[in-house]
Order: C-alpha cells, then sequence, then structure tokens
C-alpha cells in the first residue's frame, strides 16, 4: 500500500486549499470586471437598458483568459502533486515545490489579470509549469 506522510499531506492541503480559493475568486474578478465596465455576455445579465451585450471586452477578457490559464495548469498540478507525494519526497523539497507553484500561480494572476506585465508573466508561469513537470519525471522515473 503506497502511504503519503500526514505531515506532507497537510502541507499540500493547506496549499491547496489556497489555491483553489485563488481559482474561485477568480470567477469574482470577471464579475467584477464586467459590473465595472458594464458589459455583459448575454442579455438576461444586463443590469439596463444601456449595459453592453459583447462578447468581447478586452478587460473582461484578459481576466476569463487568467482564469483558464489556472484551470489549464492548476488542475494537473493537482493530480500530479497528489501522486508524487507516494513517491515519499523529502519534507524540504516538497513544501520549497507546493509553495513555489502556488506563490507562482498568485503572482501569474497578479501579472496577468490585474498588472499586465511582462516577462513577470512568462516566469511566473514557467516556474509553476516546470514544477510540475519536474513532478511527473520524478514520479516516472520512481515508479519505473
Amino acid at each position: 500500500m503506497v502511504t503519503i506522510s500526514e505531515d506532507l499531506f497537510k502541507e499540500f492541503a493547506f496549499w491547496g486549499s489556497i489555491l483553489v480559493m485563488k481559482t474561485l475568486a477568480m470567477s469574482l474578478l470577471t464579475a467584477r470586471q464586467r459590473f465595472a465596465k458594464n458589459v455583459f455576455a448575454n442579455p438576461e445579465d444586463r443590469q439596463s437598458k444601456t449595459s453592453k451585450i459583447a462578447a468581447i471586452d478586452e478587460d473582461v477578457e484578459r481576466v476569463r483568459r487568467a482564469h483558464r490559464n489556472d484551470l489549464e495548469n492548476i488542475l494537473p498540478w493537482f493530480v500530479m502533486t497528489l501522486i508524487w507525494l507516494t513517491t515519499g519526497p523529502s519534507y524540504w523539497t516538497a513544501m520549497i515545490l507546493i509553495r513555489g507553484f502556488v506563490i507562482s500561480r498568485i503572482v501569474h494572476t497578479f501579472v496577468y489579470a490585474i498588472w499586465a506585465k511582462q516577462p513577470h508573466r512568462a516566469i511566473a508561469w514557467f516556474i509553476g509549469y516546470g514544477i510540475t513537470i519536474y513532478q511527473a519525471i520524478s514520479t516516472l522515473i520512481y515508479y519505473f
């Protein structure tokens, strides 16, 4: 039976919960942008006759793209990290990688959806992506 250290699972659960809350907050950030810009995607969402129905508004779409990027990267990380933790990594390594991924995703959201800035966005993305790839490769090696 494969087990995960209780301390490592607590680390994963705590930081993973922060990541879930951050991802859920993206929906609220999208709604905030829609109301601030008075732009809605569906007629029934309009607040008044002067509200615009627009499929595309650059500010709203920027937040939506950041949210989609979260979904494309965070969900695989959750699965991969849970599997990787079964390989018995050291507590220090797991702590650094878990916290590093979560912080990279928070930074990524900030420099994508709030304060658009390159190369900061790319660096934050590559850090998170690199962590997930590292975990996948080390898991493959461990179970090979």
